[in-house]
């Protein structure tokens, strides 16, 4: 009866899976910068972050805009950002907080860049500015790359950690909160992690599931592509490809989760250019090809997960 349920719920995710249609996300906004990557929406909706990058990405920035009268604002640097190279934010569950990752030194007194280590700031209440950054220390931040921060509602703590020791590379980690401490982190099972890539997790805020970015696999579809793997009684399951209808052939990568609608947000550098025409193009044709959404360049997208992530 259980391999009956389990044969089921797997039915269940692939249909899931072939229902998705991914359109673009903040359109508009997005366009004004050479790549957009990783976003983050707070709680209440009201509120996104995401990393505006430079042509080659070696200068990087974390953007926000607010919504009011269901409009979206006018694009700012945030208030800690813009000076060093920032990105991959993330909202505390009472979007009281905010993690993100930077190479910018741990005090004032060089400018010299470290490492990636997750940092934060905070604020008092929905209406105040944030606080100057403060970098995590142990035991998240490590003498190796710490990334992409994600938090459950309990606290826990889910991130990428570049580890030579393990001869692997990028791989996730969890650090469990308990009674308020974050315990030493430890490497999430071969279900989720292998000896190649593996990061940008998103964790669902009840942890019922994880899904993350892995590159090249045997069954990924070109570059780098969208996992998900269950947490059940049993442990993590054996992550499974999001599919076709989600990931192309070219990097999909930073999902994040509205878990309150079911809807995807990610990044891809998806290219639908179109390279062949019975005629010469004009200056004009030759631009707005040039400029199409979908034309390779890091762009955000979202899909809505439908009953996917419902058990």
């Amino acid at each position: 009866m259980k391999r009956f349920f389990l044969l089921l719920f797997t039915f269940n995710i692939f249909f899931s899976f072939s229902q998705q249609t991914v359109t673009p996300f903040l359109e508009d906004i997005v366009k004004q910068f050479p790549n957009v990557r990783d976003i983050a929406m707070s709680p209440n909706g009201n509120e996104v972050m995401f990393s505006a990058q430079s042509v080659m990405g070696n200068l990087s920035a974390i953007i926000t805009i607010t919504k009011e009268n269901d409009k979206w604002s006018n694009p700012k640097i945030a208030s800690f950002s813009g000076q060093f190279f920032d990105l991959e934010p993330f909202y505390s569950y009472d979007g009281l907080k905010l993690y993100f990752v930077s190479t910018r030194p741990i005090d004032n007194s060089t400018n010299d860049p470290k490492d990636f280590d997750i940092w934060f700031v905070e604020r008092k209440d929905l209406k105040s500015g944030w606080s100057d950054a403060k970098n995590m220390g142990s035991p998240i931040n490590t003498e190796y790359g710490e990334f992409y921060p994600s938090i459950a509602k309990n606290g826990n703590f889910y991130f990428t950690r570049d580890n030579p020791e393990l001869k692997q590379k990028d791989d996730i980690y969890i650090s469990k909160n308990i009674n308020g401490k974050l315990s030493e982190p430890k490497v999430l099972s071969d279900a989720i992690n292998s000896e190649g890539y593996e990061y940008n997790a998103f964790i669902a805020p009840d942890e019922s599931y994880l899904i993350y970015g892995c590159y090249n696999r045997k069954d990924g579809l070109g570059s780098g592509d969208l996992y998900i793997s269950y947490n059940l009684n049993e442990g993590w399951t054996k992550a499974k490809n999001l599919g076709d209808k989600i990931n192309s052939t070219k990097m999909d990568y930073c999902p994040f989760v509205d878990a309150k609608t079911n809807t995807l947000y990610f990044t891809s550098k998806l290219d639908n250019t179109k390279t062949d025409f019975e005629k010469p193009l004009t200056v004009s044709e030759l631009l707005n090809e040039f400029s199409k959404y979908n034309n390779g360049l890091s762009r955000l997208y979202k899909a809505d997960l439908g009953e996917l992530i419902k058990k």
